[in-house]
């Protein structure tokens, strides 16, 4: 919890600023920096999941503990985490084209969004589609994420199925 009080964002900053800017560091440090969220998560999807009915039911017919953790809780617990999955991916691309932008992420001639992005800005009187287009194609990447999370959300939801 003293970790999340921290913005991610100043905290890469920090790091790379640091360990200096490489697509190791910076995998690893958005790695480091989001596991904070899905430990969260997961652990209030598994207290929340062992008080429900099902889990009652499986202990009164006397279900082992293990068979009620694979056959019950895991799988009710795997649609949030997949949505949170997709939605952290999208959320490291939009951390990392923000750093190339900045110029302490992927360094050239490593292809990234965020490279692209500067290396348009300052031609954008007369070719503006130097950053246009990479500035779409994060938009449409992203937005893809988050549908995708959205999606396998309904999908899981059993409050939807009937619709």
């Amino acid at each position: 919890d003293i970790m999340l009080c921290f913005p991610s964002f100043f905290l890469i900053l920090a790091v790379i600023a640091f360990l200096g800017p490489s697509i190791i560091n910076i995998m690893a440090i958005i790695g480091l920096t989001s596991w904070m969220g899905a430990a969260r998560l997961v652990r209030a999807e598994m207290l929340s999941l062992k008080e429900r009915d099902f889990v009652a039911a499986a202990r009164a017919q006397g279900t082992g503990d293990l068979r009620i953790i694979f056959r019950h809780v895991l799988p009710n617990a795997l649609a949030p985490i997949l949505v949170w999955a997709t939605l952290g991916v999208a959320g490291a691309i939009l951390v990392e084209s923000s750093l190339s932008f900045l110029g302490i992420g992927v360094q050239p001639p490593t292809p990234s969004w965020g490279n692209m992005l500067t290396a348009g800005k300052d031609n954008i009187e007369f070719a503006w589609w130097l950053s246009v287009y990479p500035g779409l194609a994060i938009l449409v990447t992203v937005l893809g994420y988050y549908l995708l999370g959205e999606g396998i959300q309904d999908a899981a939801d059993p409050r939807l199925k009937g619709r």
